[in-house]
């Protein structure tokens, strides 16, 4: 978490949504004073309406044809703004970007990936990330920065394993 960024205090209250989820992160970047250009709004459209991990060559793809020659530097500059204001978290293991569920709330939540469908589930548990960081302190280790993402198969994928 960032120092003066409130905390996730209301892990239930999250936007699914993706026209509502827009709007949303419209409405913080105004009370934070954030400027939301036509490109970041849409890499942030095209990472909500995916409803999973994107990658950044594939939002690259997408954008190709309105951005033209500049599109890679573009996206990248408009995925760094998105991951520095909390809009976006970055899956490092695989490479890709999902949509923050609480766009107004910076925090560190660990995912958990389906290496079969590639579908990513935020947990809305902000005491984990608070218990790795109370150890690692606890053993004079300064946290700069978390990134917990257990990989495993979804219900529905394990489903598909076992016939009815």
């Amino acid at each position: 978490m960032s120092p003066g960024v409130p905390a996730c205090t209301h892990p239930h209250h999250h936007v699914h949504d993706a026209g509502a989820y827009l709007e949303a992160v419209k409405a913080v970047s105004a009370e934070r004073g954030l400027r939301l250009t036509p490109i970041r709004e849409q890499v942030l459209r095209l990472i909500a309406q995916s409803g999973k991990p994107v990658k950044a060559y594939d939002l690259l793809e997408q954008m190709r044809s309105e951005v033209g020659a500049n599109a890679p530097p573009t996206v990248y500059r408009a995925l760094d703004f998105l991951i520095t204001h909390g809009f976006i978290h970055r899956l490092a293991s695989i490479n890709a970007f999902v949509a923050c569920h609480h766009p107004s709330i910076r925090h560190t939540v660990p995912f958990l990936i389906c290496d079969r469908c590639q579908t990513a589930i935020e947990l809305e548990d902000e005491s984990i990330a608070r218990s790795l960081d109370a150890k690692a302190q606890a053993l004079g280790f300064a946290p700069g920065a978390q990134v917990l993402e257990v990989h495993g198969l979804c219900r529905n994928c394990q489903a598909s394993d076992f016939p009815a």
